[in-house]
């Protein structure tokens, strides 16, 4: 079938697509032009004539104009025949002023928080690497003061010198000391096997940083003071290597280092990954180019040509990535470089290695809100609150009727009513949700708000419940105490305990344990708090268990003042059973050992006070020692015994036995008395001596409530730091 010419003309304009005006008749021209001039530069081509091969720029460049045309074209089209609705109008609008601002938020949001989360990591990596520089700056000032300490004896350093600080350290195997006296190096650095370290002529106080060593990198402080005639340096050292990155990878994720290096040693096979990890190997066998390094992905070229870019190369890669805990939880990979001192010559080195983090975000969270629980939570609930207020002005905006606006005026009269029902403190009361919508949604938000507020109002009962039993306890402890003052004719007491919290980790007693006898105990638990006042009560029992219905004896009767086996002291009852302090401490600490954690130990005084010879028989586990202050003021100590009671087994308690003379007052405290700290520093021993000494006179009590009253003042308006326990007895 033929048509003509006005035929074709009005069937393609019935259908739309013959141009109307001047601009669709100009762009279908310039298209058939462009079209025209392709189709002659293909055939003069095809005869090889040169002057085709100019077409090209006339037939892009009428191109372009065409496209350009047909954009306004189409433009025009979609606004006349979309956009002609009113509804339609108020979407798009929407979309502009709603929608499309919030994806580029949410586009910057999510990129920024990448680069927070990558920072984060970065940050969370380099803080663990100065806490370890921090940790060997303190043992290397403590190793300074020992050497130094030998060295104005006059005495040779040793590496024996050190053996206290190895046997207490598990992490000195990895550790490297050396130090130089003068420019003479001390006999110290043989006990690591390693490359030794070269004099630091560069520190000159101190120095706290990593390093580039023999091609190494290593964590290493450094020290200079002056010891008489000459300085004495000391330089710490710990390698920066994979068991000291995947210590800080722990429930982090992966850490791969990149250093440079001229190491050419053929590719290593690395071991396969944990189970569930994936391959990070990257198979590009071509480097990357950044900030003037070549990050070399593979082992197969480790060193730059001379002149170009140095060469990053992966030296080691530790930890596991986390199993994901949601679709959104992706990884997070991020770099930086670290920097790093020149060992030879004290200078920084621009070419330091690149510390690659790759984690999670949920474990970034983890790391960053672990100290605020609940908190964040009641954030998050917020927060969701207000993206699901604004969904709903998005929802009103974007759908304009009449069953839009009763459902919104419905929803609103339902959250109303549940709010009537919040204020009068119905939190069980629940919205009905009969739609699927996102006022059902905020519907389902308000009932799960409701549900927590529910939730923390049982939770404050719970609290409630258990300050009421703390208090129970409290009143139990407080029975535990003395209630009444045991003393003697010739020996008047005192004791007095005010915890810090609910209960007290403290201990005193006072044991009648004949007419004439007195047992005197004063203790302090590790650590405050119920757990401190359960062990308190242990040792309480375990005390009066030991030195009343079970006495620990020996097997021989010793006088008063006499020397059992390695210099025990004695003490004679009248029945002639003779009972040791040291001894009971003995018993007391094996079974705390083997009747506590690991962590849980005391400290404990125990005297007994013969009133015919006034002879205090005593052994300290550990405690602050005990004090003895004359008529004429002058002080001693009683500090003969060991360590605390309950850490190790097997100890033994030495024992030592003082006369009191009358007037002579015995002042036994905790360190809630001595350590509260103010502008000025600590309260401090010497200023409670002081205070006791200027009023030994007057009655215990008295001087007790004057010393807490001091202490108070000291305190001021600040909390109490530890529990405050005083004991007091004087010599009639």
């Amino acid at each position: 079938m033929q048509w003509s010419y006005p035929e074709l003309r009005r069937k393609l304009t019935e259908v739309g697509l013959w141009p109307q005006g001047r601009m669709s008749r100009l762009a279908c021209y310039l298209a058939a032009l462009a079209i025209a001039l392709f189709a002659l530069e293909k055939l003069l081509g095809l005869f090889s004539l040169s002057w085709g091969e100019h077409l090209g720029g006339w037939v892009s460049f009428l191109a372009f104009l065409a496209c350009i045309l047909f954009f306004i074209l189409g433009f025009r089209w979609v606004k006349r025949r979309i956009l002609w609705r009113l509804r339609n109008r108020l979407i798009v609008t929407y979309m502009f002023i709603g929608v499309i601002p919030a994806v580029l938020l949410v586009a910057m949001g999510l990129i920024t928080l990448y680069g927070l989360g990558g920072q984060f990591a970065v940050f969370v990596v380099t803080s663990e690497t100065d806490a370890q520089l921090r940790s060997l700056a303190a043992v290397n000032a403590t190793v300074s003061s020992e050497l130094a300490a030998h060295l104005e004896r006059g005495e040779k350093p040793v590496p024996e010198s050190l053996a206290g600080l190895i046997k207490r350290d598990p992490a000195w195997s990895r550790r490297q000391v050396c130090a130089w006296y003068g420019d003479k190096p001390l006999p110290l650095c043989n006990e690591y096997h390693g490359d030794s370290i070269a004099f630091p002529g560069f520190v000159k106080s101190k120095f706290q940083d990593l390093v580039r060593d023999h091609e190494r990198l290593h964590l290493r402080v450094g020290s200079s003071l002056e010891v008489g005639s000459n300085r004495l340096t000391v330089v710490t050292s710990e390698p920066f290597d994979k068991d000291l990155v995947g210590k800080i990878a722990e429930g982090l994720g992966e850490i791969t280092l990149y250093t440079t290096g001229e190491d050419q040693s053929p590719p290593k096979q690395q071991a396969p990954a944990t189970a569930g990890a994936k391959d990070k190997t990257p198979v590009s066998s071509s480097p990357k180019h950044t900030s003037g390094f070549v990050i070399n992905t593979t082992d197969n070229q480790r060193a730059a040509s001379p002149g170009g870019p140095r060469v990053l190369h992966p030296a080691f890669t530790v930890g596991s990535m986390p199993e994901s805990t949601a679709s959104f939880d992706r990884e997070i990979t991020f770099g930086t470089p670290l920097p790093v001192v020149d060992w030879e010559n004290g200078t920084s080195d621009k070419y330091g290695p690149v510390l690659q983090v790759t984690t999670r975000p949920a474990v970034l969270y983890s790391h960053l809100f672990a100290a605020l629980g609940e908190f964040v939570r009641g954030v998050t609930y917020i927060l969701m609150g207000v993206a699901i207020f604004f969904a709903i002005i998005e929802l009103i905006a974007l759908i304009i009727g009449t069953r839009m606006t009763r459902t919104v005026t419905a929803a609103v009269a339902d959250l109303h009513v549940a709010t009537r029902h919040v204020d009068r403190g119905d939190f069980s009361h629940r919205i009905p949700v009969k739609s699927s919508d996102q006022l059902a949604d905020l519907a389902n938000s308000f009932n799960s708000m409701t549900a927590s507020i529910e939730k923390l109002m049982l939770e404050q009962r719970e609290k409630q419940r258990l300050e009421n039993e703390l208090a129970i306890a409290q009143e139990v402890q407080d029975q535990l105490f003395p209630r009444q003052t045991a003393g003697l004719e010739s020996l008047d007491v005192h004791g007095f305990c005010r915890p810090a919290r609910t209960v007290s980790g403290d201990y005193y007693d006072f044991l009648s344990a004949s007419s004439h006898k007195l047992i005197l105990a004063v203790g302090d638990i590790s650590g405050k708090g119920i757990s401190a006042a359960l062990l308190m009560a242990t040792i309480h029992s375990a005390v009066r268990a030991y030195s009343v219905e079970n006495l620990p004896q020996m097997r021989e009767p010793v006088a008063v003042g006499a020397v059992a086996g390695a210099g025990r002291v004695m003490a004679t009852w009248p029945e002639g059973i003779e009972v040791s302090p040291g001894a009971l401490l003995g018993l007391l600490n094996h079974q705390l050992f083997e009747s506590t954690p690991p962590e849980k130990y005391a400290t404990l005084f125990v005297g007994i006070y013969d009133g015919r010879s006034r002879t205090l028989t005593y052994s300290n586990g550990g405690h602050l020692p005990p004090i003895l202050i004359g008529k004429d003021g002058t002080v001693r100590r009683l500090e003969a015994g060991g360590t605390v009671v309950g850490l190790f087994d097997g100890m033994t308690y030495e024992e030592d036995s003082v006369e009191m003379v009358p007037g002579e007052v015995f002042l036994a405290y905790s360190d809630g008395v001595t350590e509260p700290e103010n502008d000025f520093g600590e309260f401090g021993e010497q200023r409670l001596i002081e205070l006791v000494r200027e009023n030994r006179n007057l009655p215990l009590p008295q001087i007790s409530q004057i010393v807490t009253m001091a202490v108070d003042d000291w305190i001021g308006d600040k909390e109490q730091p530890d529990d405050v326990t005083l004991v007091l007895a004087r010599a009639r």
